[in-house]
């Protein structure tokens, strides 16, 4: 497909699980569409993530309606080259206008008539409509306490890969998140000693009375919660799928040998220092993996299931002595640290986008993903539509949605009163 001079009614920007899902419900209402990407189909897949990632959903769940992990039990955690190919498999399937190794510059609005104009790495592009597909993990954020560099090795999640990549030593890993306390804890089984700095968040059961957590949050109406409740911006969440997907419990990581602490503070002349908060951050987390319990126990006796009891779940580990004794200040170097890994999020990169796209801080203006500049969308958002939208299946949904949306533009566009018939 030759990218000079080509017109379209509609340009989607990434081909990941996201601009596949959009590129499907496009070709569903015959609107002519092209998809570009600057790397390979699901490349974040790839080479964003660290070589042990399971996906932290099972694969009944994190998938797209049209096509199952046929090579996988329903319930077993796809890893993430499985989950790659099942997207490349998916864009074959669709037959997908896809054109990758393309990277789009800018996209700037058509003066005195509709559409866009888009500058791509290979030419130029008119479109009435851009998409903006490429998701909420775009620029790794180290935050500004970070120590210098020349101190000592430093990485973000998104660029670490396996424990032998590492130099010999201890390793703080601050962040503990999915990421963070997945990769602290295959530190831990590697052999290295592991500081891991915990702040606010949730922790759910990764499965509880023979019920994966993703179904637990689902048949309680959790996945379609439209708004994140106020103060939970910042709150993290503990799952994984990896080894077979257990529950985390830092406690236990703690018994194994991990050194947990509160969220990280401050870096001064090789000495790190933490709040005094860790006690409060695994109170709260505790509570949001009770609640749910509770929540899960008045399901199963309202509606009379037959779900056998689980009360090893409620199993509490005693509190170590980084719990009870809590770690306040540490010397790297006296502690053998030698590498930090900074689990600490991303931010977003809209700036190719025209300016009414985005607020003054970079974040989309948008509303279930209809930008507030007319012409453009969002998809692939945290929340775009509900909480389900971070997932694999609901970044199909919200491309449904935003595919009625385009077609519901180009009626109103294609509208002729009687005296023009």
């Amino acid at each position: 497909m030759s990218i000079n001079t080509l017109e379209v009614d509609t340009l989607v920007v990434g081909a990941g699980q996201a601009g596949i899902a959009m590129s499907e419900h496009l070709a569903k209402h015959g609107v002519s569409h092209v998809v570009l990407e600057r790397n390979r189909i699901a490349e974040a897949w790839r080479s964003g993530r660290w070589d042990s990632l399971k996906a932290n959903g099972p694969a009944w769940h994190d998938r797209f309606p049209g096509l199952e992990f046929d090579d996988l039990s329903p319930d077993a955690f796809a890893g993430k080259e499985r989950v790659a190919n099942y997207f490349e498999t998916y864009a074959r399937q669709l037959n997908a206008p896809i054109c990758t190794g393309v990277e789009v510059k800018r996209v700037d609005r058509n003066m005195a008539r509709p559409g866009f104009t888009v500058t791509t790495s290979e030419g130029i592009i008119e479109a009435r409509r851009v998409v903006a597909a490429t998701g909420p993990f775009q620029r790794p954020v180290i935050p500004s306490i970070a120590p210098p560099a020349s101190q000592l090795n430093q990485l973000h999640s998104a660029h670490y890969r396996n424990p032998e990549q590492l130099p010999r030593g201890a390793v703080l890993v601050v962040g503990a998140g999915s990421s963070g306390t997945q990769i602290a804890e295959e530190l831990l089984r590697s052999g290295r000693e592991v500081y891991l700095s915990i702040g606010q968040h949730d922790r759910p059961p990764r499965a509880y009375r023979n019920r994966d957590f993703c179904w637990w949050l689902g048949v309680l109406g959790e996945w379609d919660a439209a708004v994140m409740k106020p103060g939970r911006e910042h709150v993290t969440i503990a799952v994984s799928g990896a080894n077979g997907g257990r529950t985390i419990d830092f406690r236990e990581l703690a018994q194994r040998g991990m050194k947990l602490v509160g969220l990280t503070k401050s870096f001064n002349q090789g000495i790190v220092s933490f709040q005094d908060d860790l006690v409060h951050n695994l109170a709260q987390g505790d509570a949001n993996y009770l609640a749910l319990l509770d929540a899960a126990d008045a399901y199963i006796e309202r509606n009379g299931l037959d779900l056998a009891p689980d009360p090893q779940a409620r199993h509490v580990f005693d509190d170590p002595s980084c719990v009870t004794q809590p770690i306040l200040e540490l010397d790297l170097a006296d502690a053998g640290i030698t590498t930090i890994i900074w689990a600490t999020g991303f931010a977003t990169d809209y700036s190719w986008l025209p300016a009414g796209a985005t607020d003054n801080n970079g974040k989309p203006l948008h509303q279930r993903g209809v930008s507030h500049e007319p012409g453009i969308y969002f998809l692939g958002l945290p929340w775009q539509s509900r909480r389900g939208s971070a997932f694999i299946w609901g970044v199909w949904h919200d491309a449904k949605y935003i595919g009625d949306q385009i077609v519901i533009q180009r009626q109103y566009h294609d509208y002729r009163d009687a005296s023009q018939r």
